[in-house]
């Protein structure tokens, strides 16, 4: 490709600073996060800042793409990829490892790298392993380029069903029941895998929940209704993760809620409902994305649980050690009672996502959303903190 047009760097002190939004990724959830990156990409304001959009594929290349929101929507129910939207079928863009050098660096075979200025800041909008789960943050961190969201430890919590109901636990915050597989458990004695499992559903009763244990976008999970059911669902969920956890079915409303950093530390937006999609047995990933199941903002809940439920988004937000953003979900069980199911550091972020919904109900735009976000990760920096 030609790289006459690639953005260059100002060369003059009083440039504006340039956000790199980096989207697709590794994981099952790649379509998802190009959506996210299209609705980003689209709000930022580019009478503030420049924008580098770098996509990566399924394969882990960085590409250069092309700042055209537009072709990453779902289409005929089908998310867009990252190879879709590249510049090129091969060459990658590469982050400086030097922390005094922020200048990123198109490589491209047989042709000399080219330069594309300096990055100021990271948008990384990506979803599951391999970006949402502490990875990309780690090397963000030796490069010394700060960036929007939690830090390597919360996005690693934040990923990790398992060890995130040990933090939320360990700090008071109630869960559900809930067992895990992991992958030397299935390989060395599938029997006894399988009746830790069945044991736990005699306790709890059917139906269970089997999922990934590092995944998100509702991918791989499967409602287990007996016994008969249960291997197939395991191989579902091992097919994005080698780990699984199991989890039981909690009778209630899935109330959500999002949690925002601001000057003084973390608010908490409205709270909204996920009222049981008709046509799913469950909030799933076709629910969420590509039939567009509605939810409630703000949720119908008593202004006593409405404070409950802003309260402990802001203490799980607190208790993972978040940074910049967070959704938090929540079952309202049926004894009145609120138990974490999850957060997730980098939420779906779409306009018609649920984090994006709380918030402009809670009186702050997208845009003013997205603007903010940037604002905070410019102001800090990287390191210890």
């Amino acid at each position: 490709m030609s790289t006459e047009n690639l953005p260059q760097s100002p060369g003059q002190p009083s440039r504006k600073p340039r956000v790199a939004v980096v989207f697709g990724g590794r994981s099952s959830e790649h379509g998802i996060s190009v959506v996210t990156a299209g609705a980003v990409l689209n709000a930022i304001d580019r009478t503030k800042y420049d924008v580098l959009p770098i996509g990566i594929t399924r394969e882990g290349r960085w590409a250069l793409t092309a700042d055209e929101p537009a072709r990453m929507a779902i289409v005929d129910r089908r998310p867009p990829d990252v190879d879709e939207l590249a510049d090129a079928a091969e060459g990658g863009v590469l982050l400086p490892v030097d922390p005094a050098n922020r200048e990123v660096v198109y490589s491209e075979p047989g042709s000399v790298p080219k330069a594309l200025g300096e990055v100021d800041v990271v948008f990384p909008v990506l979803h599951g392993p391999y970006g949402e789960d502490g990875t990309l943050q780690g090397l963000l961190e030796l490069s010394g380029v700060p960036y929007v969201g939690s830090g390597v430890l919360a996005s690693a919590v934040g990923q990790d069903k398992d060890y995130m109901k040990r933090v939320f636990a360990s700090f008071g915050l109630k869960v559900g029941p809930y067992v895990v597989i992991r992958p030397r458990e299935w390989a060395n004695d599938r029997a006894a895998a399988r009746k830790k499992i069945v044991d736990f559903a005699g306790e709890h009763g059917w139906p269970l929940f089997v999922k990934p244990a590092r995944a998100g976008s509702s991918i791989g999970i499967t409602k287990v209704d007996g016994l008969a059911g249960l291997d197939e669902a395991i191989a579902e969920a091992q097919r994005h993760d080698p780990k699984i956890i199991v989890e039981a079915l909690l009778r209630g409303r899935e109330i959500e809620c999002g949690v925002l950093e601001f000057e003084d530390g973390p608010r908490a937006s409205v709270p909204a409902e996920i009222p049981p999609p008709d046509a799913h047995a469950y909030y799933d990933f076709e629910a969420k994305y590509l039939d567009s199941t509605p939810g409630l903002v703000p949720a119908p809940l008593t202004p006593e649980e409405t404070d409950e439920v802003r309260r402990l988004a802001v203490e799980a937000f607190e208790a993972a050690s978040c940074e910049g953003l967070v959704r938090a979900d929540f079952f309202l069980t049926e004894d009145g009672e609120f138990v974490i199911n999850e957060i997730n550091t980098m939420p779906g972020f779409t306009p018609i996502s649920m984090f994006p919904q709380m918030w402009q109900a809670t009186g702050v735009s997208y845009g003013e959303l997205v603007d903010r976000l940037i604002g905070t990760a410019l102001g800090r920096s990287t390191g210890l903190r």
